[in-house]
């Protein structure tokens, strides 16, 4: 991996900041992306935790089009919570006009973990990160279904909650609100071939 490469953070809403920083403790610049120009300066693509009907609310069509774009072709993308739900094709509980990008061959739930005040953290154990690692569930989805393209990377009790297709990774967590980085690296050894 090189250390010039530049990862960008949707900054519409949610706490892509603390994306931000978790890509500076790994020594690689995070890029704020609000705009369609944004993009075209990164090398991959963080959809951060928040609120995704507000996210998707606020994404202007030229900035959709173009994530839509840039990952069909390849770009390394990661969504953590809601970034997990805008990555979905199918999302259940969710507002008549809420339009997810459809990154992923994936179906979830959205608040399937509660209300803000069920929130929680967990261990979760994934080859992924080597080993086991913390995880922060904050009104956190559900995956319900997933196509045979998606592996299973982690789960929490019986869900699924960690999964990737070809450089697309979600995760019905926050890594960013933990201090360990291993989420992040790992995201970081994606390449930007089409698979």
């Amino acid at each position: 991996m090189s250390t010039r490469r530049r990862v960008g953070v949707l900054a519409l809403q949610g706490d892509f900041r603390e994306h931000l920083a978790a890509l500076r403790a790994t020594e690689v610049e995070g890029v704020p992306v609000r705009l369609a120009t944004d993009l075209e300066n990164v090398d991959a693509l963080i959809l951060p935790g928040g609120e995704s009907t507000t996210m998707a609310r606020l994404m202007e069509p030229a900035l959709r089009d173009s994530i839509q774009r840039r990952v069909a072709a390849g770009m390394p993308v990661m969504g953590t919570c809601a970034g997990m739900i805008l990555m979905a094709r199918d999302v259940t509980d969710g507002r008549v006009d809420q339009e997810p990008l459809q990154l992923m061959d994936i179906g979830v739930r959205r608040n399937a973990y509660g209300r803000q005040i069920d929130s929680f953290e967990a261990e979760v154990e994934s080859h992924a990160i080597g080993g086991v690692g913390p995880a922060v569930f904050i009104r956190a989805p559900q995956l319900v279904q997933h196509g045979d393209s998606v592996e299973e990377l982690a789960r929490h009790g019986d869900q699924v909650v960690a999964v990737r297709q070809g450089n697309r990774l979600a995760l019905a967590f926050h890594p960013e609100l933990t201090p360990d980085r291993r989420w992040h690296q790992y995201f970081l050894t994606f390449n930007g071939e089409k698979r």
